[in-house]
């Protein structure tokens, strides 16, 4: 087939560069834009150009936009070029979705390679070295833990999962770096491929980065076109890029070069692609260190250099494999490839200039000249031209030049670079010329000693070493030193609507763009430039003033800040060439300055500080705060402890680490400006009654990132802790952090509902019941309740993993104002919901005496989820050898066993009250946490009912939530039957056991301490004893089908009823009765392996332990493993 429509997914050069190609091959071309690149030259270089909705980069990332753009201009292909859509898989999908062909690899190609993690696992698997790393998405916790892994002094290097081309990309060499360069990584790689996902290698510490261009057909069949060079980089995006690559010895270009295709050749690969490398740079021998960072599977912004020494048009096979081409039909086999011919070098021109620190400081403006170099072997892909006027939200790269010599001389191609480079005429903004060019003189650029750290090592002397020598003549009587003329249009500043009636006017654009482009001052004086874009405030001194160094002269604004431009020398202000209103570029000549030495020395600068004083802006926000809090409201305080309660700041006090606690809109007030006047707003609606912020909690025994935690607690003497208009929108704020970062919640949940007195607003948009119940499964989310709790409240309280309630409280799903309304009788608030009501029917998990033992008890709770303690003790484990009676009818105390079994003071209870049949609770064994879900034997012999079903599955899936492994004790004769049981949905409820258990992804740990019978014992153990770690019997355990005197019953029941003497029959029965529990008891059942082991009692904490120490590293999990921990 043959593409008749191109549609060109990309800006600048390279959409200019495929335009040109698509041309030559007679297919006709689209372009795209948004308005604000409508004069971006590429529009102009194509058949037709088509408009995109939205602005920037955002607006070239709009893949439906695209698409849509492709079908309404008759296009039957779409390339994307490099960077935005180019590596999106979903992207390459929906082009096939749509008819149209996406000129790239295949989207399982992309998906593959796309994501880094995998692409380096694929490496893996093939053979091929890879950098140690983190697998797939990494978080910052995830990160610092690997760096620490690697030793001391190491450091790490950030990257995007998606994209490529130096983009989200950043170093990290200790723990305060990495966190800056994680976030910053996350946010560039969203904004350049909508992915913000990012993960840690280790970074080399000098190491060259080589590239192997690759071709394949999609067949398996591919083609490398040599190497580039791609070490000269800065803050990791390259500027220099040779082909081949200079002084690498034969032997390592082949491993290289075996590696890439073998690569591409398992992936079947399609189209041009590029295989990215780190050599070691230190070592020049043939067994020198290779690894492979990462595949970019598009076509890269250095394909020309490769083009130069290959003579294959890379964009034009790209286009030809998408009509269907194989290599064999291009000629392009392997063998159809020559040794590469000559040297080529691109140097990418940016606007930018490179500072003394390292990193790059943008520029911009109108392009006033555009002059590319010519001649012999010299090429320039570009989208420049005077007049243009460049745009911030795009990337800096306007031109590359590239150059060609035919001998294999890297020096020699490096002048012919270098002397292109001071031809190339750029006025008007400032470039990265002066610095390529200092680059392509380096002696040690020339020797090959290129390492990817190279400028970042050498900067001040590269930057020293700019030459100031064009290859150009200059307009007569320019000054280039100058910079470009006024920007925009000059406005009275002090009419606000200027502005909106200036653009009615129908003035010239360019009205006050009159100034000289380049002004030069009197003789002998030196120019003040302005430091950046602005508009001119004031001048701080008249013309002929004396000036010390240092001194303000006069006052720009830019973007709603006011900066001070002061002298850089003593001297006189001879002439200024601006005044008030007028808006210059960065460098423009503000004023001239003619130089006094015997003025002396500069300004002072220094101005004694008071440490002590509180200017009146602080002090009134300070203020404000105060009033906020308790001591301010003793009244509050007073009503308190007329109840025996403490107020809601105690209680956070009380709960996190001593100074730690940061609170967020302390200074909202509740929504009723309209009715209330502000001070009594201020007396009475302190932080609209919700107190919130993150805190530390239990840090004395885990590190920061175990710690962290977001607490919240409404504030009862606010309006009686009902939830505001305001208050809502501050939780809704404080559950997207716990979301996005993964912080628990506590939540302190005391209030009487929804408040419907605030008029500000009618109606809440508020998400706080979207956000925290989005938050179950994924962090631990922990209500206490203390006096009472309606409603709203309740609601927030009901969607936590734990409850905790002290024995006053009272919990409803409405208060007696509502139940009175409903016309549901009257009752006092006490009467809803009492304690004596929500824990013996499962709504409290864990009832405490008073709001301090509530908060140890949350303490001890999240405690669990924060990981392991060093520091524990235990009972002695031969006590658990006399727990269970010899008399297998004796019952005895379960819960003796757990805490025997655990950690000394670690055992706590969930739901002690409710589903008495089933003990459930959080433990630790050698301080490693642990869930324990046991049958309890003193309660219908341990049979599971309808409420102990329930109770065990809830906190199966607890456990499973938040990784937590999981100790089933297992007694009991099977699930409850009778006519009265299946009142209650047996059935189902008891199910839910098998359903939960049989779908569990944490560890399992099985114990039989004395009945295993049937479907009760699989309730217990998942459904099979063989999905867990272990399943091992205590000496006491007894196994069967069902209980053994019913099995008799049932099954010898002929036998029985063939025996007429009662006392005979009774005889035979226990006979019958014993010879099952010999040919079932324990000891029988490790003989048969239907156990992994009978164990002495003792041995039971030695078998938990060695199950844990065997488990591999948890793997790192994104989001949740449940959608949610069910609220029942």
């Amino acid at each position: 087939m043959s593409l008749k429509k191109l549609l060109i997914a990309n800006r600048g050069e390279i959409a200019i560069r495929i335009a040109r190609t698509a041309a030559d091959l007679g297919i006709a071309t689209v372009a795209v834009y948004p308005e604000d690149d409508a004069r971006s030259l590429h529009t102009r270089m194509t058949d037709e150009a088509a408009l995109l909705p939205g602005s920037g980069a955002a607006a070239y990332l709009n893949a439906a936009a695209v698409i849509e753009a492709a079908r309404e201009n008759g296009c039957d292909a779409i390339h994307p070029g490099y960077g935005f859509l180019s590596e999106n898989a979903a992207f390459a999908s929906a082009c096939k979705a749509a008819g149209l062909i996406f000129v790239g690899p295949l989207p399982e190609t992309l998906s593959l390679f796309g994501d880094k993690a995998h692409a380096r696992a694929f490496a893996d698997k093939h053979g091929v070295a890879v950098i140690a790393g983190t697998s797939g998405p990494t978080t910052l916790d995830e990160a610092r833990a690997f760096m620490a892994s690697l030793g001391p002094n190491a450091a790490v290097m950030v990257k995007a999962i998606a994209g490529g081309g130096g983009r989200g990309m950043r170093p990290g060499t200790d723990a305060a770096q990495l966190a800056d360069a994680m976030e910053r990584c996350r946010s560039e790689a969203k904004t350049s491929f909508g992915n913000g996902e990012v993960y840690v290698e280790r970074l080399f510490p000098r190491a060259r980065h080589i590239e192997v261009q690759i071709v394949g057909d999609g067949t398996g069949s591919v083609v490398h076109l040599w190497e580039r060079e791609c070490s000269l980089q800065r803050e990791r995006q390259k500027i220099l890029e040779i082909a081949p690559a200079p002084n690498l010895r034969p032997a390592v270009r082949q491993r290289l070069l075996n590696a890439a295709t073998k690569l591409a050749s398992a992936a079947s690969y399609l189209s041009a692609g590029t295989f990215e490398f780190l050599v070691d740079a230190s070592d020049d021998s043939d067994t020198a260190a290779i690894a492979f960072i990462e595949a970019n599977v598009r076509l890269q912004v250095e394909h020309t250099v490769t083009e130069e020494i290959t003579g294959v048009d890379l964009v034009r096979t790209q286009l030809r494999i998408a009509e269907g081409a194989r290599l064999a039909d291009l000629k392009l086999r392997q063998e159809d490839v020559a040794r590469p011919h000559g040297t080529a070098i691109q140097a990418r021109v940016n606007l930018e200039t490179m500072q003394g620190d390292g990193s790059v400081r943008s520029a911009g403006g109108s392009i006033s000249v555009y002059e590319p170099p010519s001649g012999r072997g010299v090429r320039v892909d570009g989208y420049g031209y005077a007049g243009y006027r460049t745009n911030p939200r795009y990337d800096s790269l306007l031109a590359k030049v590239i150059v060609h010599t035919p001998a294999d001389d890297f020096a020699q191609a490096a002048a012919r670079t270098e002397r292109a480079l001071a031809e190339f005429r750029i006025a008007g903004v400032a470039s990265n010329i002066p610095f390529l060019r200092a680059l392509l003189r380096d002696q040690d650029v020339l020797a090959g000693g290129m390492y990817t750290r190279f400028i970042d090592d050498n900067v001040g002397a590269l930057i020293e070493a700019q030459p100031d020598a064009m290859r150009y003549f200059e307009p007569h009587g320019a000054n280039p030193a100058a910079a470009p003329r006024l920007a925009g249009a000059k406005l009275e500043s002090n009419d606000p609507l200027a502005v909106v009636n200036y653009g009615k006017s129908g003035a010239p654009a360019q009205a006050a763009a009159a100034a000289a482009d380049d002004e030069a001052g009197p003789e002998g004086t030196i120019p003040l430039r302005a430091p950046m874009q602005g508009t001119i405030v004031s001048l701080s001194v008249e013309p002929g003033a004396t000036v010390l160094a240092g001194q303000e002269v006069l006052v720009l604004e830019a973007m709603k800040m006011q900066h001070t431009v002061t002298s850089a020398v003593a001297g006189i202000v001879r002439a200024f060439t601006v005044s008030p209103g007028d808006t210059v570029f960065e460098g423009h000549p503000l004023a001239f300055i003619e130089e006094r030495a015997e003025l002396g020395g500069g300004a002072s600068r220094q101005e004694e500080i008071d440490l002590e004083l509180v200017r009146p802006d602080l002090k009134e926000v300070l203020d404000r705060r105060a009033r906020a809090l308790d001591g301010a409201r003793p009244k509050a305080v007073s009503r308190r402890r007329a109840t025996g309660q403490r107020t809601a700041r105690e209680n956070i006090d009380d709960l996190c680490d001593d100074d730690t606690f940061v609170e967020y809109g302390s200074l909202v007030l509740a929504a009723r400006r309209r009715t209330t006047p502000l001070e009594q707003l201020i007396d009475e609606t302190a932080a609209d009654g919700l107190i919130m912020g993150l805190a530390q909690i239990n840090g004395q025994n885990f590190p920061e990132e175990k710690s962290r935690a977001v607490v919240v607690s409404y504030d009862y003497t606010v309006l009686a802790g009902t939830q505001g208009y305001m208050g809502h929108y501050k939780q809704d704020r404080m559950f997207e952090m716990a979301e996005r970062w993964r912080l628990p919640v506590v939540v302190f949940c005391e209030g009487g509902g929804g408040r419907g007195s605030d008029g500000d607003n009618l109606v809440s948009f508020s998400d706080t019941f979207y956000r925290l119940p989005r938050l179950s499964g994924l962090v631990p989310l922990i209500g206490i309740a203390s006096g009472r709790c309606f409603a709203g409240n309740a609601v927030l309280l009901g969607c936590c993993d734990v409850i905790i309630a002290t024995e006053d409280s009272t919990i409803g799903m409405a208060g007696p104002a509502m139940i009175e309304g409903g016309g549901l009788g009257v009752y006092r608030p006490e009467e809803v919901g009492p304690m004596s009501v929500q824990v013996p029917n499962g709504v409290v998990d864990v009832l405490v005496k008073d709001e301090a033992e509530a908060v140890a008890t949350a303490k001890k709770y999240l405690s669990y989820f924060q990981g392991r303690i060093d520091a524990w003790s235990c009972t002695d484990q031969r006590r658990l050898r006399h727990i269970v009676p010899e008399n297998r009818l004796r019952g005895y105390d379960m819960r003796q066993v757990i805490h025997t079994l655990a950690d000394d003071d670690s055992v706590l209870e969930i739901r002690r009250g409710f589903g008495q049949g089933m003990i459930t609770a959080l433990i630790r064994i050698e301080g490693r946490p642990l869930g324990v879900i046991a049958n309890n034997p003193m309660h219908l012999g341990g049979a599971i009912d309808a409420d102990a079903a329930d109770k065990a599955a809830r906190f199966m899936q607890l456990c499973d939530a938040h990784d937590i492994p999981l100790l089933a004790l297992n007694d009991n004769p099977g699930n409850m039957v009778g006519p009265e049981a299946e009142k209650t949905a047996l059935v189902r409820h008891c199910c839910r056991t098998y359903l939960i258990g049989a779908n569990l992804t944490i560890p399992t740990f099985f114990v039989m301490t004395r009945k295993s019978y049937g479907l009760g014992k699989l309730a217990m153990t998942g459904g099979s004893m063989r999905v867990g770690m272990f399943a091992v019997s205590w000496p006491t355990g007894e196994f069967g089908g069902m209980g053994l005197e019913g099995q008799v019953k049932l099954g010898r029941r002929k036998e029985l009823a063939a025996i007429e003497d009662p006392q005979e029959r009774i005889a035979a029965y226990e006979k019958m009765v014993a010879a099952l529990y010999e040919k079932g008891k324990a000891l029988n059942m490790g003989s048969l392996f239907q156990v992994d082991e009978v164990i002495d009692p003792a041995e039971t904490r030695r078998w938990i332990v060695a199950g844990l120490r065997s488990l591999p590293p948890s793997p790192v999990r994104e989001g949740k493993r449940r959608p949610c921990v069910d609220g029942w």
